[in-house]
């Protein structure tokens, strides 16, 4: 009997034991798990995370000023080592910056070279560092550094101008902030661990210099030094500024593909401009515009210029080349031209590509400010029409219709698409296609209705009509007038012969009727870039010019596409 209670007792611990061991491994499993969640969400905290849970006071010393003390110790071994970057880093910024003045040297010099070229004892120092995990990749690193830079330099350019006066100059009290990229890749197995070194200077932030003739003045010679401060900023633009990057082996291997290459293609249509500030005391300002990507002479691109006028009408296409979707974006300056003086700028605008969806055309406008880096001006400056169109290069299946994913190609979006993916060749026929196609077709316009017109007649009515325009082939046609509305219904529909649609302008204007005239209530301009790619659609839109109202139109298309006569 005492066997057997021994043996229960013995089995109910054992049994027991089992339990309580399993039921403790679970527990473990699960406060292991809980604390890896919260090693986890610690891990992915910033500092600024950090400062929300825990005041400032409550941190150690070498918590708190941590990132000091990690510029503090860069910059002090930069100063250290300073006198042999120096000698190394100024053999090599003048080996890449000179063919690129040469390219630029303006038409009023004969030359431009460096005669002495030295960084000068002063260090820069670092302000800021930071590693871009999003932009690093899993073979790469990606590093920033914010530097500011009040040096001592002895920069002597060799100028000869067209009558063979040759004058020595000198760059002097250099200022620059920025910011500079430094890309460590591929990752490899061997010391110092990667392949290649890339670098760029990402931001200019400020970047201020002056210009002295060694021995003389340079205003002496009228409009050189404007001239050579503009070559200079677009050497540097066109040599170091991302998106370009300079690359340095470090271990032997082929790095062509760290190289900049175009990524795509950006069509770009200036619509026109609205309310825009005068800038003449007499009259209205002439305005053109000013587009680009990157800031360089052969890269940027100039509308006609309106005379007289606020609300200047452009409809000018242009194309520009995408190296970096992500970073870059395009630039709008509209200037009042003021003929044999200097122009004055209207207003700026930008776009980032990044907001931009692959093969669907954005309409879109954008106010003018002062400045694109501080935008405290609160003045009305005006509106921009955009109409933008991302390609990406080696993409196939060009345009697709947005709204419907079983809509076919149309006739115009079958010619512009890639024939092939990495073809040079063939992207200079494309080009060339694109360049030479008219799309022709039939454009039918129905003005279905108009809402909320503002009262114009002395009875607190209106009667309305709508004229409708094809401003570069003239074409016009005109609704019925509707007597005593604020609200018409009109429901017509003309049909119009388009020539060229890539370069028309549709134009609808609200017009009060009266016996002894009539009066002008507003406008609605548009492109017939979208008809052409949906076919047909049907939008309400906002009278420009008016107090209120809105106008709905449909619009059909029906393509007949030819291309320009060879001769």
């Amino acid at each position: 009997m005492g066997f057997l209670f021994g043996l229960f007792i013995g089995i109910a611990v054992s049994f027991g034991l089992v339990v309580a061991f399993a039921r403790y491994s679970k527990v473990r499993s699960t406060r292991r798990a809980d604390l890896a969640k919260t090693i986890a969400a610690f891990a992915r905290m910033t500092v600024q995370d950090s400062r929300k849970l825990l005041p400032g006071e409550f941190y150690p010393s070498w918590v708190v000023f941590s990132q000091r003390q990690k510029l503090n110790w860069l910059n002090l071994e930069l100063e250290k080592i300073w006198p042999y970057v120096n000698e190394a880093a100024s053999e090599l910024i003048r080996s890449s910056v000179e063919p690129v003045l040469e390219q630029y040297t303006p038409a009023m010099l004969a030359s431009l070279k460096f005669s002495k070229f030295t960084l000068g004892t002063v260090a820069p120092q670092f302000t800021g560092v930071s590693i871009l995990e999003s932009e690093s990749g899993p073979n790469g690193i990606t590093m920033e550094l914010e530097i500011q830079w009040d040096g001592n330099p002895k920069i002597v350019l060799d100028i000869k101008t067209l009558l063979g006066v040759a004058l020595p100059i000198e760059v002097k009290n250099i200022g620059f902030t920025g910011v500079f990229r430094l890309i460590f890749k591929p990752l490899v197995d061997e010391f110092p661990c990667f392949g290649a070194l890339s670098y760029s200077l990402r931001e200019k932030k400020a970047l201020d210099f002056t210009l002295k003739v060694v021995g003389g003045e340079l205003t002496s010679i009228p409009g050189i030094s404007d001239a050579i401060e503009e070559t200079i900023l677009d050497a540097i633009e066109d040599s170091i500024t991302w998106p370009v990057r300079k690359i340095i082996p470090i271990l032997p291997g082929d790095y062509s593909d760290l190289e900049l290459r175009p990524v795509g293609t950006l069509d770009v249509k200036i619509v026109q401009a609205k309310d825009l500030a005068n800038k003449d005391m007499i009259g209205k300002s002439d305005p053109y515009a000013v587009l680009f990507i990157r800031p360089l002479r052969d890269k940027t691109q100039k509308t006609k210029t309106i005379s007289n006028s606020l609300n200047p009408i452009w409809n000018e296409h242009f194309e520009f080349i995408v190296e970096d979707v992500s970073t870059q974006h395009l630039t709008v300056r509209v200037f009042d031209d003021e003929g044999v003086g200097s122009s004055q700028l209207i207003g700026a605008a930008q776009v980032p590509l990044n907001e931009l969806v692959p093969g669907k055309v954005k309409d879109i406008w954008l106010k003018l400010v002062k400045d694109l880096v501080i935008q405290k001006d609160k003045k009305n400056r005006g509106q921009v029409q955009l109409e933008l169109l991302y390609s990406p290069l080696g993409k196939d299946g060009g345009l697709k219709n947005p709204f419907n994913p079983d809509y076919s190609l149309t006739i115009l979006e079958k010619v512009l698409k890639p024939e092939s993916e990495d073809s040079d060749a063939t992207d200079a026929k494309k080009a060339q296609k694109k360049k030479d196609v008219i799309v022709r077709g039939v454009l039918s316009v129905t003005v279905v209705a108009a809402e909320d017109l503002p009262a114009v007649d002395v009875m607190g009515k209106a009667d309305p009509f709508v004229v409708i325009t094809l401003k570069k082939s003239e074409a016009k046609s005109k609704t019925r007038v509707v007597p005593d509305s604020l609200n018409p219904v009109w429901n017509q529909t003309f049909d119009f012969v388009v020539e060229d649609a890539l370069h028309d302008l549709l134009m609808l204007e609200v017009w009060d009727h009266d016996k002894f005239g009539k009066d002008k209530i507003g406008r609605v301009i548009m492109t017939l870039t979208r008809v052409m790619l949906e076919g047909e659609f049907q939008e309400w839109y906002e009278l420009d010019g008016a107090k209120s109202g809105k106008l709905c139109i449909h619009l059909k298309w029906t393509p007949r596409l030819k291309l320009r006569d060879a001769s």
